[in-house]
């Protein structure tokens, strides 16, 4: 058993070896750190401003709904992340670089095994994977009412804005493929890229195609929301 788990974390190390030179290039590196790590946080800033504006023709109470689906969404998100961290705390165990069949029990947890020095080898569910899946979900779902949505009740500067904002989004998701690309290349086993990649499609399919079909819920983007009014009337 002992060897089977040296093996592991040998074959894993190494594995990480090859992962990092493959996936080294400053552009990559540079998406991977100001991007896909900041991810969520380029969604929010720049899907709030275009849902304030996209939907500002609507009623405050259309627009507060909404605004609510990205409340809904950040839960997810903190939700499953931490989920997947402390999965990885549980099933891992702290070694030393140099020696990975000396275990360093007093560690408990992947940041403090790091800071320390060592390394940590738990079940590490895809976070790059869902996050990625889900956010690029989430912007094609809010964003998809652009194509047939009428600004001109918008005056000039707030309609630039919020096509300029559209133009980002679309480049943001166009990111978040490639970055996604890259990850199910280059990083974690199958079943942990399957896993992110599940986790990512469930929420987004749980709420834009069942929970927001219901008037207890944020509600549907605004063509997507007439067009279950028409069907309902």
């Amino acid at each position: 058993m002992l060897i089977r788990i040296k093996d592991r974390r040998q074959s894993a190390g190494c594995s990480r070896k090859k992962n990092l030179l493959l996936f080294s290039s400053p552009a990559v590196d540079g998406g991977d750190r100001y991007f896909v790590k900041l991810s969520w946080g380029w969604t929010l800033l720049l899907l709030t401003p275009f849902l304030l504006l996209s939907n500002s023709c609507f009623s405050r109470t259309f627009l507060c709904r909404r605004l609510l689906s990205l409340v809904v969404a950040t839960a997810i998100w903190y939700v499953f992340t931490e989920t997947f961290f402390y999965i990885e705390d549980i099933s891992g165990v702290c070694f030393e670089p140099s020696s990975a069949d000396i275990t360093k029990t007093e560690f408990t947890s992947k940041v403090t095994c790091r800071r320390a020095g060592f390394h940590w080898d738990g079940y590490d569910i895809s976070g790059h994977s869902f996050i990625l899946c889900y956010s690029a979900l989430f912007i094609m779902e809010e964003t998809a009412p652009m194509a047939s949505m009428k600004t001109t009740s918008l005056s000039a500067l707030p309609r630039m804005v919020l096509n300029l904002l559209y133009v980002a989004l679309n480049l943001i998701i166009i990111m978040w493929v490639w970055m996604f690309t890259c990850t199910s290349v280059y990083f974690h086993d199958q079943t942990q890229k399957w896993l992110g990649t599940m986790c990512g499609l469930l929420p987004w399919y749980l709420t834009y195609r069942v929970w927001y079909l219901n008037p207890l819920s944020p509600g549907l983007p605004p063509q997507r929301h007439l067009k279950e009014e028409k069907q309902h009337a």
